[in-house]
């Protein structure tokens, strides 16, 4: 599991936040803090994967929770009300993933941690070439996208994108189609937007006879 560790001075918002993290698969939320400096004891005792933290605390600004965490290998993204520029520079020159703006709902938030949850694996550990790096890169803004694209229904690009990510290896529209159970052209069209996306490829299988098959696959 992920650790999530939320930061917010008012009690029943950092409960809310703690509530839309716990429903993603694969994280759990290990602390709620509501102080700087609370922040700053529950990360070293609890050692959090990702921080959500608010920019207003009573006792300091996130901002400056956020500098103090630079390199203590944990990801902070700021969740706050703060929609000001020159707080957005800062909390990205830190090193913030990402930056939110309250209010919003608990799907953009969902989003956008789903995206970094896979952003995360692609950079756990090992050493990167500029096209994994930049593949990274894409994945986590992925969650930024208020929707699917045009044409598309969200629930149909979610299920296509998490089979291709997790299958073993490339595979066709028409076994993909068959294993969620909607037509091979309209499988074949949410893959090829995801080839267009940037985070999958698409290659030719020749066989004995016939014409080439496409197959899909999610850069790794």
């Amino acid at each position: 599991m992920t650790k999530v560790l939320v930061v917010d001075d008012d009690f029943r918002v950092a409960s809310v936040h703690a509530s839309y993290a716990s429903a993603v698969e694969g994280l759990e939320v290990v602390g709620v803090a509501h102080t700087a400096a609370d922040a700053m004891r529950a990360v070293a005792e609890l050692q959090p994967d990702l921080v959500l933290l608010d920019n207003y605390l009573p006792d300091g600004s996130g901002l400056d929770v956020c500098v103090q965490l630079a390199g203590s290998g944990c990801d902070v993204m700021l969740v706050t009300a703060d929609g000001s520029a020159e707080s957005v520079r800062a909390a990205l020159s830190a090193g913030a993933v990402n930056y939110v703006i309250k209010p919003f709902g608990a799907d953009q938030l969902v989003r956008r941690l789903k995206a970094w949850q896979r952003y995360r694996g692609r950079v756990r550990d090992g050493l990167l070439d500029q096209d994994q790096i930049d593949t990274a890169m894409r994945v986590l803004r992925e969650g930024d996208r208020p929707q699917a694209p045009k044409g598309q229904s969200p629930v149909t690009a979610s299920l296509v994108r998490e089979a291709l990510e997790s299958a073993d290896g490339p595979v066709s529209a028409a076994a993909l189609g068959t294993e969620l159970g909607i037509a091979r052209a309209t499988a074949q069209r949410y893959l090829a937007a995801l080839v267009e996306e940037g985070v999958a490829v698409m290659r030719l299988r020749y066989g004995g006879t016939g014409r080439p098959e496409h197959e899909y696959d999610w850069k790794r």
